[in-house]
């Protein structure tokens, strides 16, 4: 679109641009979604993030809605803690009756707490 008028936008700008309005993307869009259920699927996977290995974690609800996500460098409890206040505190979530989990032994330790 920029081209089409005239303009030169170098990927930096863009960048920039979204690291400004990010947060208020999310403040105005998180009340938006759709309620989740109380079934948690949670898992993580690992990716990469600009050449480094990150894990991501990811929650989703019996209907296959997503709850939350969050990019971690590490897979330990510590990790899994912050996964679960992040996904706990928003406002579009229930309180899960059900989690269901993997083999991660940091997962019983965060859930426990």
């Amino acid at each position: 679109m920029m081209v089409e008028r005239g303009l030169s936008v170098d990927h930096t700008t863009v960048y920039r641009r979204v690291q400004a309005y990010a947060p208020e993307l999310e403040k105005r869009c998180r009340p938006q979604l759709k309620s989740t259920n109380d079934s948690w699927r949670v898992d993580e996977t690992y990716i990469s993030v600009k050449g480094k290995w990150r894990y991501l974690y990811r929650a989703v609800d019996s209907a296959g809605n997503t709850i939350d996500f969050l990019l971690s460098a590490k897979r330990n409890s510590h990790s899994a803690k912050r996964f679960f206040r992040k996904a706990l505190k928003a406002t579009h979530t229930q309180l899960p009756q059900v989690i269901n989990v993997d083999k991660n032994a940091a997962y019983p330790t965060a859930v426990d707490e």
